[in-house]
């Protein structure tokens, strides 16, 4: 891989990581946010779901825009829009105020991370796909287990308002690097806009991540969460229907017959949202369960983080070695382990032994989502990759967005499932929690176990044995 194509890696990644980060940190500084803002800690709840809805309503127009203005024009005002709203972020003197620069932040967001990422894939060899795509998964990876301790430190030793700041010589300077590195490739033959599949998908998107981020709150409202949820979905099944139907659609779903695509975007689906759900429930449980301060809990959090950095030096050969699909069964019977381990921890399990668990499951987040995140457009050709990059963009955000209340979902149900089998209150719920979690990549290893052994060799460099024993020979 050339210097400018790790250079420009490298760049993409570091806006992936301050859009994951603002998607996640101002939970922890909920409770000064809301003193300072004179509201209840609950209704700092609106200034995510607004980001989370904005996200789900713009990202599938992302490829079109892209390809119709140009990807560095479309990049580079992408990053502007991002740092001048988390400025207004910081200077918000009201709740109404910070959510409407929230939805400027979603928009920012929508644009920076697919758009960026197509630059990536249009720009990078196949073979050089594996270390591409690794630089790129660390954002997701790192951003949701540090947001919980850099909240804990900006909202403790200086204010709420910094969880924004922070984001200004960071835009500025990904601002002023994309302007010389970034491409500014475009498609003029693009057709207009399918603006009825737009609104229905974005309409569809919005109600789906409405209703699901109400069963994070405090009282859930059943009726109002099957009622969006359901509408959401119908729409999304007219949105498909539209898609299929329409010769030049907003979203390809053709593309989803594609097998290496369809395991990413299907089956890995499921992975992502057990995944996601962890940094939200493992802190719950260390404070509300086990009685730890803030600050303890998010330390040993970070052991995630070290499993997550620790396994990249060997990423690459471990894929080249054992290729996609041998490593995507290991890896979600690994990460099902792990949720099952995080399910039978106690308060009086010594720290050393919870510290490796963590590890261990950073070891598995890592190795799957790099996995998975190259396979997705191994066998994509570059006619389809930007309406590829789009749909898969619009999945994988959803489906990691909506893992706080895939958690929070789990957590309510085991309430009544561990006092029917006997388990402490306090304890048994998180434990049952983990355990239902730990079903969802059990999920994904059937389309997983499905692809052909050698799936997608050309871009792991993998060779059937028995031509690397004659290489060796």
């Amino acid at each position: 891989m050339s210097w400018e194509g790790r250079g420009l890696a490298l760049l993409v990644a570091g806006a992936f990581f301050m859009e994951n980060l603002d998607g996640t940190i101002i939970s922890t500084a909920a409770p000064r946010m809301a003193v300072s803002l004179g509201v209840r800690s609950v209704d700092i709840n609106v200034t995510m779901t607004a980001y989370l809805l904005t996200l789900a309503v713009f990202i599938p127009v992302s490829g079109w825009v892209a390809d119709r203005i140009g990807a560095r024009t479309v990049f580079a005002w992408a990053i502007a829009l991002f740092t001048v709203s988390s400025v207004l972020c910081a200077v918000s003197t009201s709740l109404a105020e910070l959510t409407g620069m929230r939805v400027l932040q979603g928009i920012g967001g929508a644009m920076m991370v697919p758009v960026g990422r197509l630059v990536v894939l249009r720009s990078t060899a196949k073979s050089d796909l594996i270390r591409a795509i690794a630089y790129l998964t660390w954002p997701a990876l790192v951003a949701p287990v540090l947001a919980p301790v850099l909240g804990g430190v900006f909202t403790t030793y200086a204010s709420w308002r910094w969880i924004f700041v922070v984001n200004v010589p960071l835009g500025a300077i990904a601002l002023v690097v994309a302007l010389r590195m970034v491409p500014n490739v475009r498609d003029p033959g693009r057709p207009p806009l399918d603006w009825v599949g737009f609104l229905l998908s974005g309409a569809g998107l919005a109600l789906i991540v409405y209703g699901m981020e109400r069963i994070g709150g405090v009282r859930i409202a059943w009726g109002v969460v099957a009622a969006t949820v359901g509408v959401g979905v119908a729409l999304c099944v007219a949105a498909s229907r539209h898609f299929l139907r329409r010769r030049q659609p907003l979203l390809d779903l053709t593309t989803m017959r594609v097998q290496t695509f369809r395991v990413t975007n299907f089956g890995g689906s499921f992975f992502r949202m057990a995944i996601s759900a962890v940094p939200f429930l493992l802190p719950l449980m260390f404070q509300d369960a086990f009685g730890w301060g803030a600050l303890k809990s998010g330390l040993l959090v970070i052991a995630v983080f070290i499993g997550n950095i620790g396994i990249k030096p060997w990423t690459t050969p471990i894929l080249r070695r054992f290729g996609f699909r041998t490593v995507l069964i290991a890896m979600g019977l690994a990460a099902a382990l792990a949720l099952a381990v995080c399910g039978v921890l106690e308060p009086s399990t010594p720290l050393p032994l919870m510290a490796i668990a963590l590890c261990f499951s950073g070891v598995a987040r890592s190795m799957a989502f790099t996995a998975y995140n190259t396979i997705t457009f191994a066998d994509i050709e570059q006619p389809q990759m930007s309406a590829a990059n789009t749909l898969a963009s619009t999945v994988q955000q959803l489906t990691m967005g909506l893992g706080v209340a895939v958690g929070a979902l789990a957590l309510r149900v085991s309430g009544p499932l561990s006092s029917a089998l006997g388990f402490d209150s306090a304890v048994g719920a998180y434990h049952v929690a983990f355990l239902l979690l730990a079903l969802l990549p059990l999920v994904a290893l059937v389309e997983s176990a499905r692809l052909h052994r050698h799936a997608a060799a050309h871009v792991s460099g993998t060779r059937p044995a028995r031509d690397r024993q004659r290489s060796d020979a």
